[in-house]
């Protein structure tokens, strides 16, 4: 009765292979390997009069034309017997450049308006105490030194740009995200905002399926360690593994541990790839990225050591610290260079 329903025959006549899964979970007998890291929300300042910038955390800004050109050639467009829109035919091709703009503004002019706005900006998070009128100053301050010696222009591009969409954008967000009560002046230092409605996060929590390749691990928490590359991750999981210094490792798959930065008025969120509990010869928790090229990668390390001085300001969940390596290789110069320099 079923010959009138069509059906598409496999030509090999077999079925096609199952993918095959591996469940990745915490280990019960292993629970002295157990990573735990809080969940941070935001963060608070309580700055009564000054203010500073960690100049080693902020992001610098590059005006490049390559990437937002500052001047296109304009012309009404005809169209070919196909219909699409070609430049040859009647008409005179129109330039329009960033000349007029840079000749009637100043750099001292815009770097006034800038951190006016920044002091408007900053001023309304309600972040500190500091009446505006002091507070400018301050905000002018910053602004002149970033401009100077964080701010690279490529040529013909101007410093004057910066002060255009979307590169002035990127420059408020980089400043206010980063400036923070003066400690050297008897501020207080920035404090994280934890999460209220779940406590820290846990290796204990993980349990997921995947189809992606997976290493097993002596001195993780967890049954797997997931790589999301060919041989970067497996080889720096080894090192982990292997390494005196280090007490126990996760992979950051499944365990929900992010760190939030802004970019381009939103907020995203930053992963990295491993949490390091180090036993040599004191207790750190160390955040370690292996990452190639990264055009927002001072973005996320700024943010990475926001997090670190914050959650170590506040000492309720141990000291922290942040590293970016350029390979595997650098993870274990890194753990050798830590154990040499504590030892």
């Amino acid at each position: 009765p079923f010959e009138v329903v069509p059906f598409k025959a496999n030509p090999q006549g077999a079925a096609p292979p199952a993918v095959k899964r591996f469940h990745v979970r915490a280990v019960p007998e292993k629970a002295n390997y157990a990573i735990t890291f809080p969940r941070v929300e935001g963060y608070t300042q309580a700055i009564r009069n000054r203010i500073a910038v960690d100049w080693d955390n902020v992001p610098s800004l590059t005006i490049d034309p390559l990437k937002i050109p500052p001047e296109v050639e304009m012309k009404g467009l005809t169209l070919t017997p196909e219909g699409r829109p070609s430049l040859i035919g009647p008409g005179r091709r129109e330039r329009a450049d960033l000349t007029e703009f840079r000749a009637t503004h100043r750099v001292q002019q815009l770097a006034f308006e800038l951190s006016a706005q920044l002091t408007r900006r900053y001023h309304d998070q309600g972040r500190c105490q500091v009446p505006v009128q002091a507070l400018f100053p301050q905000c002018q301050r910053i602004v002149s030194r970033y401009l100077a010696e964080r701010v690279e222009v490529v040529a013909p591009a101007d410093v004057k740009d910066a002060f255009l969409a979307p590169y002035y954008g990127w420059l408020v967000e980089n400043l206010t995200e980063n400036i923070h009560g003066d400690v050297e002046q008897g501020e207080s230092p920035e404090v994280p905002i934890f999460e209220t409605s779940r406590g820290p996060g846990s290796t204990a929590d993980v349990g997921f399926w995947t189809a992606r390749d997976v290493r097993p691990a002596v001195k993780s928490h967890l049954n797997f360690v997931v790589a999301d590359t060919e041989k970067w991750e497996q080889s720096a999981a080894y090192y982990l593994d292997t390494h005196p210094a280090v007490e126990a490792f996760v992979k950051n798959a499944g365990l929900g541990f992010a760190i939030a930065y802004f970019h381009n008025g939103q907020e995203h969120d930053y992963v990295p790839d491993f949490i390091v509990r180090l036993s040599k010869p004191e207790a750190l928790n160390l955040i370690v990225e292996t990452k190639g090229y990264d055009p927002l990668q001072e973005i996320k390390v700024g943010a990475a050591r926001r997090w670190c001085d914050a959650v170590n300001a506040d000492g309720r969940h141990g000291k922290w610290r942040y590293a970016l390596c350029k390979g595997p290789l650098e993870v274990r110069t890194l753990l050798d260079g830590i154990l040499f320099q504590e030892s």
